[in-house]
This record gives C-alpha cells, structure tokens and sequence, in this order.
C-alpha cells in the first residue's frame, strides 16, 4: 500500500488550507504567537502532514488511522477559527471562508478514505 502524497488532491487542498491560514493568523495579535496563532498553524500543518506520513505506511489500515488524525485537526482548526471570530481576531468572511474549504476538504477526505482504505 503505497500512494505518493504529492498526487494526492486531498493533500494538495491541505496544502492550501494550511497556507490560508498562516497568512490569516499574520494579522493575529502579538500576544497570540505563543498561544492561538501557534495552535492554529500547529493543527493546520497536521493535516497535510498526517496525509504524507499515512502515504509512507505499508497498510491501507495504517494510512486510514493517518487521514482520522488529519481529520480530527481539521475540526480542531474550526474550532479555533470559531472562536478567532469570537475574539475579533479574524474577520468573519475570512474565518468563514476559510472553513468552507476545511468543510469542503473533510467531505473529500471522507470520500477518499472510504473509497480508497476500506477498513477490514
């Protein structure tokens, strides 16, 4: 069970997610580089990251436990733009719109993992 994560358009669209929100979290306040601003990067880079080393397993079982982590950071990463919005950090259309592509990447991710690691 070998994929190359590179051609991969799950990985690819958390590529993207993860670059969004790095530049989003720029205009965060100085305060949050040790707090928000490095969980927010620290969750998004998760998911690009769980994707290629889940392609490096030799199972597709090993490789489906990779995508739930990524998975699970994505929905972290909501939960902290949400709460960016809450605060006034981010503005509502960018944190909005940056959870449309979260959302629109976990229904591809889903859609991936069931298609192409069926769990026995």
């Amino acid at each position: 069970m070998e994929h190359n994560f590179r051609k991969l358009k799950i990985w690819e669209e958390a590529v993207s997610i993860t670059v969004t929100t790095y530049k989003a979290t720029k205009q965060m306040p100085k305060e949050e580089i040790f707090g928000m601003v490095s969980q927010m990067r620290r969750a998004a880079n998760s998911m690009p990251s769980n994707i290629a080393e889940g392609c490096g397993r030799r199972t597709a079982k090993d490789f489906s436990y990779f995508i739930d982590i990524s998975l699970g950071s994505s929905n972290e990463l909501i939960s902290d733009l949400i709460v960016c919005m809450k605060l006034d950090y981010l503005k509502p259309e960018e944190a909005n719109n940056i959870i449309a592509k979260i959302e629109t990447w976990q229904s591809m991710t889903f859609s991936f993992q069931r298609n192409n690691l069926k769990k026995n």
